[in-house]
């Protein structure tokens, strides 16, 4: 994969930020916030570095996968 995913990102940065600041946070308000939040995603990565997105869905469960394959009722 070639670096030019990096040419969006700025403009994308923007919008978020700018969606926050016309409900009323300031710029630095969300900079701090997107910086603490990133933190926390690099310490998640760094303990599960493949993580399933699958897991961070609100209503997700933990435990184990149903098994829904006639054979598996044997």
């Amino acid at each position: 994969m070639s670096d030019n995913w990096r040419d969006g990102v700025r403009p994308h940065l923007e919008d978020f930020v700018d969606s926050f600041v016309v409900k009323g946070a300031k710029p630095s308000d969300v900079y701090d916030a997107i910086i603490e939040e990133i933190g926390n995603l690099r310490a998640v990565c760094e303990r599960d570095p493949d993580p399933d997105p699958a897991e961070d869905l609100p209503g997700a469960e933990a435990g184990e996968s149903s098994n829904d394959w006639p054979g598996a009722l044997r």
